[in-house]
């Protein structure tokens, strides 16, 4: 059983468990705005502070957290989480005031940074020859891990009341993380060599052992005075500023077009366009961070994030020619959230690539704040939709951003990171030979 534990896809699945168990705190959130007002009257505005509240502290106080993981390990902060998000909900189900609602948002915030950081980290660690897939596989838990419970939640929530809904998922979703990150474990510090793909001459440079051994592993300090770190750090706020953008001007679209409520017939499946477009987010959110995480693999991080970039623009693009065609609306509208969620893969696996594996949750925290960032910009797309009185301008600037992030890419991220890795590679290298002589003056005298 150990054998089975210490397995180094046995620590993925785990990891993904924990994963979709936090996935409600963020995507499920929306099903009880509406009911906590009609029993409180509080205000949907003031509600979702709350909501403003958990993203904060779920992205910006990843870096500390990512900290603390690095150091003590992921099975004590996962199993922390898991007590954190646990005691939120809980707390929310119990909740009387805005303040107190605020509060857990800040818990679970906490919470969740822990559970995400632990697990994105973790398995950044196990899998130096397939980060791509391994960091696409956990974010998916994330993306979409919140499917298979909007029914059980919206059902509760009709017959038993939000506040027991909050309680029972709380418990549910806290007990199992708590108990399935007692079985976390990092991975040893000498592994086996590994292939490690990385983008650099041509379509991609295969190392022949773990980049942990190549290169120095950076601490945060050092890698936030890197500016390859902060050309990741513009292309991941494009990148998830765009695509927030974009999709949360879906509904408008929709109505605006008079597509909205029109029914469409896809995969023997028929509902509105709007509810269809929506209900496929979820699914292809998931999808697209294990796929791009593994495709990046094969051919270059770099190579993938231009080709995920730019059919994301010409998506949104696209989207805005046709959308009064129903069936175009929900398929396009597939193809711009498909293109979008990898970000949550590619990210995580360059940072990793870049800056070596013992502090790589630490250094990808640093760089997720970027998520955190990009959703402070999203409310400039209501500001530029007020001023130039239609919604055309927002997506064109969506999509235009998305465009630019794939040119930086190839064309500036790719050729710096390569140069980087390089430099670090030689200044190990030399390292090596100053102790190796250093070895043999002691040896002698």
């Amino acid at each position: 059983m150990g054998t089975i534990l210490r397995a180094r896809w046995t620590q993925l699945v785990l990891g993904i468990v924990c994963m979709v168990m936090i996935a409600n705190l963020q995507y499920g959130w929306t099903l009880f705005v509406l009911p906590i007002d009609q029993a409180n009257h509080w205000g949907r505005a003031a509600i979702q502070v709350a909501f403003t509240v958990f993203v904060i502290c779920e992205t910006w106080l990843l870096p500390i957290e990512g900290y603390v993981i690095d150091r003590i390990g992921p099975r004590a902060t996962v199993a922390t989480g898991g007590v954190l998000i646990g005691a939120a909900w809980v707390l929310n189900g119990f909740a009387t005031s805005l303040t107190i609602l605020y509060v857990a948002a800040a818990l679970g915030g906490v919470g969740a940074g822990f559970i995400y950081g632990a697990t994105v980290g973790n398995a950044l660690k196990w899998f130096p020859d397939r980060r791509g897939l391994a960091a696409g596989l956990t974010a998916a838990g994330f993306g979409a891990g919140s499917a298979v419970t909007v029914v059980p939640i919206s059902n509760m929530i009709a017959s038993a009341g939000y506040q027991t809904t909050f309680i029972t998922f709380g418990l549910i979703q806290g007990v199992i993380v708590l108990f399935v990150g007692l079985l976390l474990q990092a991975p040893p510090g000498a592994k086996k060599a590994h292939e490690v793909a990385i983008s650099g001459g041509g379509m991609m440079a295969t190392l022949p052992s773990p980049l942990h051994d190549l290169t120095h592993d950076y601490t945060v300090g050092q890698v936030a005075k890197q500016p390859v770190f902060w050309v990741m750090y513009l292309m991941f706020v494009l990148v998830g500023a765009g695509g927030l953008i974009a999709t949360a001007q879906l509904s408008v679209i929709a109505t605006d077009f008079g597509v909205a409520k029109t029914p469409v017939t896809l995969f023997f499946l028929t509902m509105p366009a709007l509810t269809f477009a929506l209900s496929i987010d979820r699914v292809l959110n998931g999808l697209t961070r294990p796929f791009f995480g593994w495709v990046s693999d094969q051919i270059g991080r770099e190579n993938t994030m231009f080709m995920a970039f730019l059919l994301e623009g010409l998506g949104i693009f696209a989207l805005v020619q046709v959308a009064n065609d129903p069936v175009l609306f929900v398929i396009l509208s597939g193809l711009v959230f498909f293109a979008w969620g990898e970000i949550y893969s590619l990210f995580p696996a360059t940072c990793g690539d870049t800056f070596g594996r013992k502090y790589a949750t630490t250094n990808y925290g640093l760089l997720y704040t970027a998520k955190g960032t990009a959703a402070l910009l999203v409310p400039f797309g209501s500001v530029l939709r007020e001023v130039t009185g239609d919604w055309l301008m927002v997506l064109y600037v969506s999509a235009s951003v998305n465009i630019l992030a794939a040119l930086l890419a190839m064309f500036v991220l790719k050729p710096m990171r390569r140069a980087f890795i390089r430099r670090s590679m030689e200044e190990k290298a030399q390292e090596r030979i100053r102790d190796a002589e250093a070895r043999m003056a002691a040896a002698r005298a």
